[in-house]
């Protein structure tokens, strides 16, 4: 209980967010007492691909603060994401249903291409490492086959004499009626040499077989995985002097211990796209936006997620890659390969184009002077005077902009007869209409009605021309983009989420057997919380069901306003959310039940943002921050543009565009024709208005 009080009490908070270039930290200390708020220390680090823990360790100490002095950490990871999307994962067996050994495998009718009958897809678990042995529930719950125990006991020995170091149980309708599950894993734990022993009724009770092994499976072989970097972090954690427990982001915008995320490791992935939604939520709604696009470029892809109502889109069918659907709550981000890194080139049709290869952080573009020699966007930037070559960070070997200009001349221009410039041009054009897809992309909603939230190292370069394509009218830029996972890291809640399936008809529901469930998972979502090394301030919860017609296969999420609720109240709440989606009615088909949701967060302390840039450091007027002119390419031409000190900028600041705004961790540009303020929080808003 004291290390829980001396953690919950600590005035010194870190949040470190690991990139695919970069491992961004920002410190919070309210330590100092001052009329001028909490003192903030940011850091941005090459990310060590070798050992992450290592980039997160530089990134301490080049904030000066001794770890010791820091009361809680929160990390964002991408150690199973990567693991996944690389396959580097642990060994893997599954004792399944006899007959149903395939089901990971056979998944459903799609093809990994759309439009052709050809590419290739290696399940989790090769066929030889899944066994079956003799039980059967069915839809019900009810026995129909006991469970072999003999048959169990010979399956975890042969896949211990194969080399697995992980288990899968995954047995049919185990959602309905765990008894086999449990007893098969307790089995298994007489003699599996370790803790990796997933079932798949634990992790997710919900229908669909093939979603539920396949997310089963995915945590059993990222448990070892990041079991050993959460080990190798704590212990270089111990030698800075940081003996405390640390916290991890979760794919669903929420926290967990770090001492207990291994169990359920499947929930970190997109744990790092998931802080970047959470802290713009968080931001866009302290300055009253509440409806959003978020914006995330950053050095290999670009992240794009939707926010209504100032709570992030939240969806439990979620495919990571091609028949890899990972069927837990995660925030909803739509990933497209487009980032400062992704390289461009002209293809053997002659065609120019823009990822989704990437020059990564090794060796990186060419502009970072590490032996890049490909074209990528981050250079056509640097090329069109958007980004200053003075100021990019971590370059080895300083790269000239002729020499850029000269590359780009070379492997794009003399190929679509254009001059090195032009060619940067039409590298960023190209970019622009690949991302403005991504946003596009949002299921029913019109970018028109929202404001695009941008940040990552490189969003705020393109914002700008992203929202005049797409009809947006406002873009808002925070405090510190480049940084913004890591700030995700720090404002996030604890948060935990349950799914339980129904599937019945409403008109034959059972009332009471809706309101045991919701009221059984609220009361394990607080029980996890109190378990926690971090206390809230205060718990919410969050009730929905995912519904359908009958005898449709499409799910809608509906909120719910409690556990109490009749069948009618159910009908009509299904209606109007199929009503908003689709723009129609149809009373006279019954709706059914699936799977009933509850999320229970613990909401911390609100965490004052005026801080993140200095308000000392500001300075009286618009001009005092003036750094430079400088040309910069727009649509075809130079203009002259005024480059501001963007931490010095006046908060009551107007800025008529074009122009350009300077800071450690991102690049502003304002487009000509638009107008740009700051409101109080040191955001800056941008108003897209006609191009001059």
């Amino acid at each position: 209980m004291n290390e829980k009080k001396g953690i919950n009490s600590g005035s010194v908070v870190a949040g470190i967010d690991v990139g695919g270039t970069f491992t961004d930290l920002i410190l919070i200390d309210t330590r100092s007492g001052s009329d001028m708020g909490p003192r903030v220390r940011v850091a941005k680090t090459p990310t060590t691909i070798e050992n992450q823990a290592f980039g997160v360790v530089n990134a301490i100490q080049e904030t000066g603060v001794p770890a010791s002095e820091i009361g809680l950490i929160v990390h964002g990871t991408t150690t199973t994401t990567n693991a996944v999307l690389e396959r580097q994962l642990a060994r893997t067996g599954m004792i399944t249903t006899a007959g149903f050994r395939d089901i990971i495998e056979l998944g459903r009718r799609t093809r990994p291409q759309a439009y052709g009958m050809t590419g290739t897809f290696e399940p989790l678990v090769p066929r030889d490492l899944r066994l079956e042995v003799s039980e059967r529930m069915d839809a019900s719950g009810d026995v129909l086959t006991a469970l072999d125990e003999d048959g169990v006991r010979a399956a975890v020995e042969a896949l211990l004499d194969a080399g697995c170091v992980s288990l899968v149980i995954h047995f049919l309708h185990a959602y309905a009626n765990p008894a086999h599950e449990k007893r098969a894993a307790e089995i298994a734990a007489e003699s599996w040499p370790n803790n990796y022993i997933t079932t798949g009724h634990a992790l997710l009770s919900e229908a669909r077989e093939f979603e539920r092994g396949v997310t089963a499976t995915v945590n059993a072989s990222v448990q070892p995985i990041l079991e050993r970097y959460v080990a190798r972090l704590s212990n270089e954690l111990r030698g800075l002097g940081y003996a405390r427990d640390f916290l991890v982001m979760n794919g669903n915008g929420g926290m967990i211990s770090a001492a207990h995320v291994a169990r359920e490791a499947a929930k970190t992935v997109m744990s790092g796209p998931a802080s970047g939604v959470m802290a713009a939520a968080f931001t866009a709604r302290r300055a009253g936006v509440d409806n959003l696009i978020t914006y995330d470029m950053g050095g290999t892809s670009t992240d794009v997620a939707l926010v209504r109502g100032a709570r992030p889109a939240v969806s439990n069918e979620i495919e990571v890659e091609y028949a890899m659907p990972i069927h837990v709550p995660m925030v909803d981000v739509h990933t497209v390969g487009a980032g400062g890194g992704s390289i461009a080139r002209v293809n053997d049709a002659g065609l120019l184009e823009v990822g989704p290869q990437s020059a990564g952080a090794t060796p990186g573009p060419i502009c970072y002077g590490r032996g890049g020699a490909a074209p990528t966007i981050s250079d056509a930037n640097l090329l069109l005077g958007r980004l200053n070559p003075k100021k990019l960070l971590s370059v080895d070997n300083p790269v000239s902009v002729a020499d850029v200009d000269a590359i780009f001349e070379n492997r794009l221009g003399s190929h679509l007869g254009l001059s090195g410039v032009e060619a940067a041009g039409a590298v960023l054009k190209i970019a622009n209409i690949k991302m403005a897809g991504a946003i596009r992309m949002g299921k029913g909603h019109d970018p028109r009605d929202f404001a695009l939230f941008a940040f990552g190292g490189a969003g705020p370069l393109h914002a700008a021309a992203l929202a005049r394509e797409l009809g947006i009218p406002r873009v808002m830029v925070p405090a510190r983009p480049g940084i913004t996972n890591a700030l995700g890291c720090v404002v996030a809640d604890l948060r935990h989420d349950f799914v339980r399936t129904v599937n019945r008809p409403v008109a034959s529901l059972d009332v009471a057997l809706v309101k045991s469930v919701l009221q059984e998972q609220r009361a394990e979502g607080e029980t996890l919380i109190a378990e926690e090394t971090v206390q809230p301030e205060r718990i919410e919860c969050v009730h929905t069901a995912d519904m359908q017609f009958v005898g449709q296969t499409h799910l809608i999420n509906v909120p719910l306003p409690g556990p109490d609720i009749d069948r009618d109240t159910l009908q009509a709440l299904f209606e109007d959310a199929y009503y908003k989606r689709f723009k129609v009615r149809l009373p006279e088909i019954r709706a059914n039940l699936v799977n009933l949701n509850t999320s229970v967060i613990g909401v911390r302390a609100d965490i004052d943002l005026a801080s993140l840039i200095d308000p000392a450091g500001r300075v009286a007027r618009l001009a005092e921050a003036l750094s430079e002119t400088r040309r910069v390419w727009f649509s075809g031409s130079w203009h002259d543009t005024p480059v501001y000190a963007r931490e010095k900028l006046p908060l009551d600041a107007e800025i008529e565009g074009p122009a350009i705004l300077e800071q450690l961790d991102t690049t502003t540009v304002i487009e000509p024709g638009d107008r740009a303020m700051s409101d109080a929080d040191g955001n800056i808003i941008i108003t897209v208005g006609t191009r001059r």
